[in-house]
């Protein structure tokens, strides 16, 4: 009789569920765990395919969960990012753009410190539609998966099953790769009010964050 072993390895399951984990979870080092895994794919460890999967969808889940936090809590969820420097310009480079080029800016917001996580909290408290924002989130998380999971990829087949070795070269490959967005809010910091009252950004009184219509 004919079996098909479904089995899937401990260590294959451990490292797609800190896959899942680093994607869903706000904050944790998404980019060079899904780097390192591009690199094990690279030589063979983890299967690519899956990798891609279970971090496309952890994103995804992890948009929908804060859109609908800002949702319900409206405001004071935003005002959060508004208490640190860099979220905060991040914060409102986004709101200040929304309006008028919303999946654009959903989708290249996600390469912005925060921006993915910024962007569905404030979409959620501007009552965004919901459907909108999923596709924007979608297409947003499938790109910047494939982004970071390639590029480590790459570093595996470059270094020919040196993974050391890989992980330098994709880690040096995407810290370039990160210099426009450094650069970017660079110059944002330079237009930014003083850190005195940057940081005493009047969420409630804002006229631009008013509910965006479908």
């Amino acid at each position: 009789m004919l079996t098909v072993d479904m089995s899937v390895p401990d260590s294959v399951a451990a490292a797609l569920g800190l896959v899942f984990l680093v994607g869903f979870v706000p904050l944790l080092p998404t980019e060079p765990v899904l780097i390192s895994c591009g690199v094990l794919a690279a030589s063979g460890k983890l299967p690519l395919q899956w990798v891609v999967i279970t971090a496309i969808t952890s994103c995804v889940l992890a948009d929908l969960v804060n859109y609908g936090i800002g949702r319900r809590l409206g405001h004071p969820a935003i005002a959060k990012f508004a208490q640190r420097r860099t979220p905060a310009l991040v914060l409102e480079w986004i709101k200040d753009r929304l309006a008028r080029n919303a999946e654009p800016i959903l989708i290249g917001g996600r390469w912005l410190p925060g921006g993915g996580t910024i962007g569905a909290v404030l979409c959620g408290s501007l009552r965004f539609p919901l459907r909108r924002f999923a596709m924007a989130s979608t297409i947003g998380c499938t790109l910047w998966c494939l982004y970071a999971t390639l590029l480590g990829y790459l570093g595996g087949e470059l270094a020919d099953d040196d993974i050391p070795l890989a992980l330098g070269v994709s880690l040096g490959i995407a810290a370039v790769l990160s210099l426009p967005a450094s650069m970017f809010l660079r110059a944002q910091r330079r237009r930014a009010l003083p850190a005195e009252t940057a940081v005493a950004l009047d969420i409630d009184d804002d006229p631009d964050l008013e509910p965006v219509a479908g």
